[in-house]
C-alpha cells in the first residue's frame, strides 16, 4: 500500500481532496483517479490495510518510488518517440 500512502500524502499536502488535486496525484502515481479516491475513502473509514509485517514507509522512500515511476514513464515516452522518428525518417527517403 505504498502508493496509497503516497497518494494520500500528496492530496493532504495540496490541501483538500479536489478534482484537480486528485487527478494530478493519481497521474503522478500512475493509478486511476478512482483508485486513489477509493484508497482515501478506506483510509478515512479506518479500513485501509497495509502489507502485514512491513515497516513504516518514509517520505524519502515514497519519493524514490515516485521518481522510479516517473523515470519508467519518461523512458517509455522516449522509446516511443525514437521509434516514431525512425518510422517517419524511413518515409522521407
Amino acid at each position: 500500500m505504498r502508493l496509497a500512502a503516497m497518494g494520500m500524502m500528496m492530496v493532504a499536502a495540496a490541501g483538500a481532496w479536489g478534482a484537480e488535486t486528485g487527478a494530478a496525484a493519481a497521474r503522478s502515481l500512475g493509478v486511476v483517479e478512482q483508485t486513489l479516491g477509493n484508497w482515501i475513502k478506506l483510509y478515512r473509514a479506518g479500513r485501509l490495510k497495509g502489507a502485514s509485517g512491513k515497516h513504516q514507509v518514509t517520505a524519502e522512500q515514497m519519493e524514490i518510488s515516485r521518481l522510479r515511476a516517473e523515470l519508467a514513464r519518461v523512458t517509455m515516452e522516449r522509446d516511443i518517440l525514437g521509434k516514431a522518428t525512425a518510422y517517419f525518417a524511413k518515409g522521407q527517403k
